[in-house]
């Protein structure tokens, strides 16, 4: 079971929206020093909505490449359309992908039934670990606590990203028996570190993006039950979790990133740069953090 503090990292740019594969190498070398646990490549921090077909494979492999094992790869592997998450999904699994991670079907807003279908269908097409992911804020769609019950009983289906941002919903799913082998994940670095005292395993965190180390001691000190510890660095990120969606994501993360040095400020339309009544306010937040 993966745990921990698990990046859903940036797809690097250079202004013109080209893929930049030094930069990506060089951010999955600084997460892996330090102590970042996991990484999801091309997810929504990602820009998995802009990137083709083959970019989005080749950056998983690349990711992959990269990890050379040291960490696991979470590839995002989601997709309103089910043939075309089996065969994102599959294609993640030949490039060496550890584990998928697969959004709920967005804009086309499918009942419960219609999810449950979908991700059965994805699971047994792709013998590979998957992790359901549930974003109603982003996709219009919610995929609710019997429905991931249900699901749970599937056995490659192993966990859950819970991003609605109540920590409600998370006991919620804790109080469900969904079996040793299904873990949730808090995806709301805001709630995250409440999240994993109360059960979650881990982070898909956009702040670790920036703040990797202390978001790995976050997520370690709040497994081990150590409340002040985990409580304390919760605190010195919290202007983070809040200022790094200014804007959309990732729009205010990788402006950050670029104030650090780490990447290019490169998006691809329909996303721009930071609005430049943002920058103090995410410069800011990096200081309090002791990112910059």
């Amino acid at each position: 079971m993966i745990k921990g503090s698990i990046v859903a990292i940036v797809t690097p740019m250079f202004p013109d929206g080209a893929v930049d594969w030094n930069s990506l190498a060089g951010l999955v070398e600084w997460h892996i020093a330090e102590g970042t646990d996991a990484i999801v490549a091309v997810g929504t921090t990602g820009e998995s909505a802009t990137l083709d077909f083959d970019e989005h494979i080749e950056v998983i492999r690349r990711v992959v490449g990269y990890a050379k094992k040291r960490v696991p790869v979470i590839a995002g592997t989601g997709s309103n359309s089910t043939a075309e998450a089996i065969a994102q999904t599959r294609a993640a699994k030949d490039v060496g992908a550890d584990a998928a991670l697969l959004v709920t079907p967005y804009y086309n807003k499918p009942p419960q039934e219609g999810l449950y279908r979908h991700y059965k269908a994805v699971a047994e097409a792709v013998d590979l670990p998957q992790i359901l992911y549930n974003v109603p804020g982003r996709t219009g769609c919610d995929m609710l606590p019997a429905t991931v019950a249900r699901l749970a009983r599937i056995p490659n289906i192993v966990g859950l990203k819970e991003a609605k941002g109540e920590l409600s919903r998370i006991r919620e799913l804790l109080a469900l028996e969904l079996g040793a082998h299904f873990a949730i994940y808090s995806g709301d670095d805001a709630t995250a570190c409440e999240s994993i005292l109360a059960g979650c395993q881990g982070d898909i965190s956009v702040t670790a993006n920036v703040a990797p180390r202390k978001m790995h001691r976050l997520c370690a000190a709040a497994l081990a039950g150590d409340r002040a510890g985990a409580l304390a660095l919760d605190a010195e990120l919290r202007a983070l979790h809040k200022d790094l969606f200014v804007e959309p994501n990732p729009i205010p993360v990788k402006w950050a990133l670029a104030e650090m040095k780490k990447i290019q400020n490169g998006l691809r339309l329909p996303l721009v740069p930071l609005d430049p009544s943002h920058h103090e306010v995410v410069r800011a937040a990096l200081r309090a953090a002791g990112a910059l």
